[in-house]
Order: structure tokens, then sequence, then C-alpha cells
């Protein structure tokens, strides 16, 4: 088991599964009022003539998520970074702390974030959502912005061996590049694998108009 993440979905739903896009539709329309209710007007574009460059679909384990959230804190208190793979249990599991104390501020877009279910919207506000129970929006109400989000992963992109461009794009050159992808081993493999993931949902995201739907 581990974490799927879509951009897209609606669109994907509409040609594999009729009764999945009548459920996903309903998520969003509800979705959709709750952030209204919030003053943010975003509703999630229906499948019809949606290009297909604006979709995306990927997934990797739940664990991959928490070493990433794990460097992001790192990098915020200003301590060395270390791979996940390189330390021992009882230094993951403090690090792990870590992770908890910095959600707790509630800040983090990257954090604050179910590791299983929910969204994150192409709206650029400043701090992640905390929507109502009664909104019966999916990942406990929590919803993140699609921009916070990547500007989290570029400012965390060196501490894992991630060049970025003058554009904030992933050098061209180089293991780290776009046409690349993450490496296949070495430091930093399973966070990288995970950025890379998000980074590109949050790009397809942004460009379509769509959310980045965890599932």
């Amino acid at each position: 088991m581990g974490l799927s993440i879509s951009v897209g979905l609606l669109h994907d739903q509409a040609r594999n599964d009729a009764e999945g896009l009548d459920r996903h539709r309903a998520a969003f329309a509800r979705l959709g009022r709750a952030l209204r209710a919030e003053g943010i007007s975003w509703q999630e574009p229906e499948p019809t003539d949606l290009p297909r460059a604006r979709t995306f679909s990927a997934g990797f384990p739940y664990g991959y998520l928490t070493q990433l959230r794990r460097v992001l804190v790192l990098v915020e208190l200003g301590e060395p970074v270390t791979s996940a793979l390189e330390v021992s249990e009882l230094q993951y599991d403090r690090d792990c702390e870590k992770i908890r104390d910095e959600t707790s501020m509630l800040a983090s877009h990257l954090l604050c974030h179910s590791d299983s279910s929910g969204y994150y919207v192409p709206v650029d506000f400043e701090d992640p959502l905390f929507l109502p129970d009664e909104a019966e929006v999916e990942g406990a109400g929590i919803v993140g912005s699609s921009q916070r989000l990547l500007t989290e992963l570029s400012g965390l992109a060196s501490s894992i061996g991630i060049d970025l461009d003058g554009e904030g794009d992933p050098c061209a050159t180089g293991e780290s590049g776009p046409s690349a992808g993450p490496v296949a081993d070495g430091p930093f493999e399973t966070e990288r694998f995970a950025w890379w993931q998000l980074y590109r949902a949050c790009l397809a995201s942004i460009a379509g108009g769509h959310a980045i739907v965890f599932h």
C-alpha cells in the first residue's frame, strides 16, 4: 500500500470509471463549496476537452513522504540534513518528533496535510486551510496550496542534491535534471523520488487549474 497522487482526476475517471467519476465529482463539489465559504473561488475543471498534458499521476510508499517532510524540518531548524537511509532508528524517531512539533505550528503546506487523502488546490494562500468537519472534505478537511507546496519543495531541493536554475526549475543537465528524473540509488534516493513526484504534480496543478489529489 502507498500514496497515489493525481492531477486531473476527473479526466481519468471519465475514461475508466463512471461510478468513480460521480463520486469524485461530488467530492470536488463539496470542496468547492467549502472553499467559497472561506472566500476562495475555485472549482475543479470538468474533463471535457481536457489537454492530457495537464494531467498527472504517480505514487510512492507512505514512508517516502515522511522522509521528505523530515528534510524540510531539518532545513527549517538549521540542522544538518542527512538521508533517512543513513541515520539510526533512534535518530530517525527523534527527527519524527521534530516533524510533529513543526506540524503543530500549522504553517507548512507539506507538513499540514493528510498522508493518504485530501487536496492541494492551485490557489496561492499563505497558510494551510482547516475546513470544518461538516464540510465533509477528504483528508480531515486540511487543504493546501499547490503554489505554496511548490515553494517549499524549491526551498529544500538543494539539501537533497537537486539543483534549480534561475527560474526555479531543475537544471537540464546532470542527474537531477527533468530529463533524468530522480536518481535510482545513492543518498536521498527516497527523498528525491518523493520530491520529484510532488514537484511535477504542482506544475500540472498550477498549469491546468486542477487539484492535486492524495488518494
